[in-house]
């Protein structure tokens, strides 16, 4: 006959609850598609109220997203019709545009963001960095070529004519007219945009290279007489020269517009790094406390009792969003100090497993947290993501970003003797010299995935 016997095992189990379930969900979500959510829900929850934005900023380091703290008392006559809901919506939707953008990137930030994206071979981007380095906050290069060439490493053998043809290239980027070296030039950038069979375009591009300073002191008849032209053929000449900007790189500084929504904003604030939570773009909402206590010792109501549930669930749900997106932030930027201060070079190898264990959390769920969320930094905005790479053992038995070593490769290309490049096993040898020991297939690995060909065709190839 078999025994019976009771056996007490202890062990520890994750009960995935509602609202467990609905933070991990509002975890993944960039905030755009958070916002649609939001949206909805305010929309056929009346429990749920769009908390007013406060003009003060929030404190640097501590998320605040209130759940309600009481209110005056109603009736349910009183509740709001949910079709104006969406009104109340389009008024949060309007304060956002009234908001200066805090994540307004530079002119610079700007130009070397579109160095990057487009075109340009590795010694371009060498002297197009220097380029941008004298390009003043009107969009003006401030230093001659010449200076530019005793800038740039002399090993290199940058000519004139490569830094001029680079130039070139910088000047078509956006804002148009940019890199110009006086008004003249940078009118002409500006009017060269334009298709060539607009009414007046050439005679606007003549006086533009000749003649701005008969057009600064108003000297129309001087200069219809100079030019052979009709008083009409002027007026639309100089009404495309009046609609170009005389200071361009304005357009830039100051700009509201994105390209993608940063959900944290990291700034350096007296020699200390801070991070924020983008308040500006996630609305707030919370619970209405009033139609709340209306509901409290009243056993009717099951709809409106189980609406005031979801609320709060939302509410919390938030809250573990907001808490750990800041959590992760702040460690990601604690980890990556040198690479905010110095550069891709100074990147320090990371994994999710470094961020999980510091923060106590799931890698899962630094996965989800990493995932088309953004970073605005002073560097540029970063996907979170982009601040996780594998690693190298350096020489001394360092571990070295792969990030990093990617960086000093396409550096080492950029400065490289154009008549005798660096063949895959001289920057290995280079980057051991550095302290950083790298197989020459490694180096090709890295030199293809930045789309830098080999040695054989950079070799006299000429400036595109």
């Amino acid at each position: 006959m078999q025994k019976l016997s009771l056996q007490l095992k202890i062990g520890q189990q994750l009960t995935m609850t509602p609202q467990l379930q609905q933070a991990i969900r509002l975890l993944q979500l960039p905030v755009l598609e958070l916002n649609a959510q939001l949206q909805e829900v305010l929309e056929t929850n009346v429990m749920l109220e769009l908390e007013e934005p406060v003009d003060a900023d929030p404190a640097p380091d501590v998320p605040r997203v209130e759940a309600g703290d009481g209110g005056e008392t109603g009736s349910w006559e009183d509740l709001m019709p949910i079709g104006q809901r969406s009104d109340a919506w389009s008024r949060y939707e309007a304060r956002q545009a009234e908001i200066a953008d805090r994540s307004d990137e530079s002119l610079k930030e700007h130009l070397l963001w579109q160095l990057e994206m487009e075109h340009f071979s590795p010694r371009e981007v060498v002297i197009g960095q220097t380029i941008i380095d004298y390009v003043n906050d009107d969009g003006y290069l401030t230093e001659s070529l010449e200076n530019i060439q005793a800038m740039l490493a002399d090993e290199a053998n940058f000519s004139i004519e490569e830094i001029e043809t680079t130039l070139t290239k910088v000047q078509a980027m956006d804002p148009v007219g940019i890199g110009a070296r006086d008004l003249s030039e940078c009118i002409a950038l500006q009017l060269g945009q334009l298709n060539s069979a607009e009414p007046g375009r050439n005679l606007a591009l003549e006086i533009a290279r000749s003649s701005l300073d008969l057009v600064a002191e108003q000297e129309y008849a001087m200069l219809r007489r100079g030019l052979g032209v009709s008083e009409s053929d002027l007026d639309t000449a100089l009404a495309l020269i009046r609609a170009c900007h005389p200071r361009p790189g304005l357009a830039i500084e100051g700009s509201t517009a994105e390209y993608v929504v940063p959900d944290v904003y990291v700034r350096n604030q007296d020699g200390r790094w801070i991070v924020d939570l983008n308040r500006a773009v996630a609305p707030q909402v919370r619970v209405n406390q009033a139609y709340a206590d209306i509901l409290r010792g009243n056993g009717t109501h099951a709809t409106l009792r189980s609406q005031l549930q979801e609320a709060r669930w939302l509410v919390r749900s938030l809250e573990i969003r907001h808490d750990t997106l800041l959590k992760v932030a702040l460690c990601i930027v604690k980890r990556q100090v040198e690479f905010l201060e110095h550069g891709e070079e100074a990147m320090k190898p990371m994994v999710l497993r470094d961020v999980a264990e510091a923060v106590q959390m799931h890698e899962s769920t630094i996965s989800r947290v990493t995932s088309n969320k953004y970073m605005h930094t002073p560097r540029g905005v970063f996907e979170f993501r982009y601040f996780f790479s594998s690693q190298l053992t350096g020489k001394d038995g360092s571990e070295q970003s792969s990030t990093a070593i990617r960086a000093r490769i396409k550096r080492l290309i950029g400065q490289e003797n154009p008549k005798k490049p660096l063949s895959d096993s001289r920057i290995a040898t280079v980057l051991e010299d550095e302290g950083t020991k790298v197989a020459r297939r490694t180096v090709a690995k890295y030199r293809e995935s930045m789309n830098i060909p080999p040695s054989g065709e950079r070799r006299h190839r000429p400036a595109r």
